[in-house]
């Protein structure tokens, strides 16, 4: 009797250059845009013209200081959204059965409609990935654009989540890390990508990609003084990263 080719599970996800990230903040306004436009209520604003104007975003980027042992201030941008984690504790504590997560592709999602606004989900996400819309009343986070990356109307190149469709600096990737072939997790094996705060067990799908060694960089290169430290202990960025987390 022969048997089946096994089948991975797809997870779809992103892969996030923390070397290519410029913190314009593109990936910011074109998810804000497309999600108020074409995902459930607009994503609201309060006193956006105001003394202390606030708003709701799906994915947001800090940017911290790091001033090196030898050498001037530099800034390390740190774009961050959900992560459609395989072990999701939001998913595990929401009281209504609200979040849940798709069999068919792993994207984490919130049926806003069965959403009573308890908070619990955000409490539970160690990402800080959830935000509450204080004017629908209900969580909201990161999609992966499920509304475009299925969407046949659109042209094949715009079905992709908004925020990697519009990066100038291509700091960020889309595709399905459950398939070793593909060409995420290729450039996830390539660059020794890693997933954020392994500790805690929530297996995120989303990696990240650590700057590159120190002998990749010419001279020039902004970040090169910063990374000579890091480069001598491969803990160094993840460590600094996790405390830097920490402090959010």
């Amino acid at each position: 009797m022969t048997s089946l080719p096994e089948t991975t599970q797809r997870k779809l996800g992103l892969v996030i250059d923390l070397d290519t990230c410029v913190g314009c903040h593109a990936c910011v306004i074109a998810c804000k845009g497309w999600n108020t436009e074409n995902y459930g209520a607009p994503l609201s604003d309060q006193d956006p013209y105001g003394a202390a104007p606030s708003g709701t975003f799906l994915n947001r980027v800090h940017s911290y200081e790091i001033t090196p042992p030898h050498g001037q201030a530099q800034l390390v941008h740190f774009p961050k959204s959900c992560l459609h984690c395989e072990d999701a504790p939001c998913v595990t504590v929401c009281p209504t059965g609200a979040s849940y997560k798709r069999s068919e592709d792993g994207i984490v999602l919130v049926n806003e409609s069965d959403c009573i606004g308890c908070g619990l989900c955000a409490w539970a996400c160690p990402y800080g990935a959830r935000e509450m819309d204080p004017t629908a009343k209900v969580m909201k986070k990161c999609t992966l654009c499920v509304d475009r990356i299925y969407n046949e109307n659109l042209p094949e190149e715009d079905r992709t989540p908004a925020c990697v469709r519009t990066c100038p600096a291509g700091a960020r990737h889309f595709g399905d890390l459950g398939d070793p072939d593909s060409d995420v997790s290729q450039l996830v094996a390539a660059r020794g990508g890693f997933d954020l705060m392994p500790d805690l067990g929530t297996k995120p799908v989303n990696k990240y990609l650590p700057p590159r060694p120190k002998d990749q960089w010419e001279e020039t290169d902004i970040l090169a003084p910063f990374l000579e430290p890091v480069a001598e202990s491969p803990q160094g960025f993840l460590g600094w990263l996790d405390r830097a987390l920490e402090r959010l």
